[in-house]
């Protein structure tokens, strides 16, 4: 059956230049104008680097971006603990009263608005304090909190996708061979479905970095996330070390994406190496 050929118009390069020039366009130009020397993020003055020695000597920004990291690193870890637990409760444990409640509770939080979210846990923390004494002050432990009550739904949602996918057989086989559930689950399962939990990490520390509406309901004033620092900072006129701000979590992005993407290309190169030899011998 002759294949039908595909025509190639002239619009499409054009059509896709265009939604790149749309999506990636401000963003060239927020990073062009944060060597702009004006003060006036919108008027070109000039090159310059003193916002970013601006940048690293604002005091309240770079404790809101250590801050903000501390929090993410926290959490995220949290969440990835939990939402794997809770990934193979639903996936692997079978039929349990109460299960259908205890599905909707983890993916609640997908579609909760932050909004809801945040004024439910600061509701809870008033409570909790009134009750227990705990948290004597909103801060650091609530902020983290927070956020890996909201970021364990997500790691549950990519890790149970990939139990799903992964064959069950071999984990019978493993218990049929002697082998304890805890010793099938951290030699079998948790090695297959890493790849799952490290991308269930990395998504709720994006997560948990980008937050705004929720650590604002539940911290202090002895606690200001980067998202809440830069918010009101904004509010106030657009200054160019937020430029310098974004620019630099640009780069930083791009070289952890590159630097991802060149493990990956070098760990599938050796595997089609490894499959050619093999193919190879089993010729030979």
């Amino acid at each position: 059956m002759t294949p039908i050929p595909v025509s190639k118009s002239p619009m499409r390069p054009i059509t896709l230049g265009l939604a790149m020039l749309f999506l990636y366009g401000p963003i060239l130009i927020l990073m062009i104008y944060s060597f702009n020397s004006s003060r006036l993020v919108t008027v070109w003055a000039g090159f310059s680097t003193e916002w970013y020695g601006k940048l690293f000597q604002d005091a309240l920004m770079m404790n809101g971006i250590k801050l903000s990291l501390l929090i993410a690193l926290a959490a995220a870890t949290a969440a990835v603990v939990i939402g794997t637990v809770a990934a193979f409760v639903l996936t692997r444990i079978g039929r349990f009263r109460g299960e259908s409640p205890f599905a909707f509770m983890i993916t609640a939080p997908l579609v909760m608005p932050e909004v809801i979210t945040g004024l439910s846990l600061l509701l809870l923390f008033i409570a909790m304090a009134q009750s227990l004494g705990w948290p004597t002050q909103r801060g650091f432990l609530t902020i983290w909190v927070a956020h890996t009550t909201f970021c364990s739904a997500y790691v549950a949602v990519v890790v149970s996708a990939r139990l799903r996918e992964l064959d069950a057989s071999i984990e019978e086989a493993a218990q049929d061979l002697g082998a304890t559930p805890f010793k099938v689950f951290f030699l079998i399962t948790l090695p297959s479905i890493m790849p799952a939990v490290a991308a269930g990490w990395l998504l709720a520390f994006t997560l948990s970095l980008d937050d705004l509406v929720i650590a604002s309901f539940v911290s202090g004033p002895s606690a200001s996330t980067l998202p809440m620092v830069v918010f009101s900072s904004v509010r106030l006129g657009v200054s160019p070390k937020i430029n310098a701000l974004a620019t630099l979590i640009i780069l930083t992005v791009a070289t952890a994406a590159f630097i991802g993407w060149w493990f990956m290309a070098r760990q599938e190169k050796r595997r089609q190496q490894e499959l050619a030899e093999a193919a190879r011998s089993y010729q030979s």
